[in-house]
């Protein structure tokens, strides 16, 4: 008994050090991290503006909630394709072809083109149009 006691007292000592300080107080009673000032905000999106286009790509605003993403353009942008295996991301159709019917595509541009309205093109038929915001 004593043994169970000891040792839930030492597992509580351990959770417990392993918990988090409550953040600093600004001197008016609320709670604020380094990560809330403005300058800590624009300091980040600033490394990852950097990141983004050393991979050669931008940031921009995407779907619905309008949050920044890096958009790279995949390099086979463009090619004809008849299959997702063919292409860096989707094969996607060129104009609205009916579901089932043969076709071919193009080669997705790049990330951005994942929001909207699309028809990919799976072994050479084309599928259901799909809309993602």
């Amino acid at each position: 008994m004593r043994l169970r006691f000891l040792a839930s007292f030492a597992l509580g000592a351990l959770l417990a050090a392993c918990s988090s300080a409550p953040p600093a107080s600004d001197g008016a009673g609320t709670a604020s991290t380094a990560a809330d000032s403005p300058e800590a905000a624009a300091a980040y999106e600033e490394a990852r503006d950097v990141d983004c286009r050393a991979a050669g790509g931008t940031l921009q605003p995407l779907g619905r909630l309008q949050r920044l993403q890096c958009v790279i353009p995949y390099a086979d942008a463009g090619k004809s394709c008849g299959n997702k295996s063919d292409c860096s991301g989707q094969c996607l159709a060129t104009g609205e072809v009916a579901a089932g019917a043969m076709a071919t595509g193009t080669c997705q541009r790049d990330v951005s083109q994942n929001f909207g309205c699309r028809q990919r093109i799976d072994g050479g038929k084309a599928q259901g149009t799909i809309c993602v915001d």
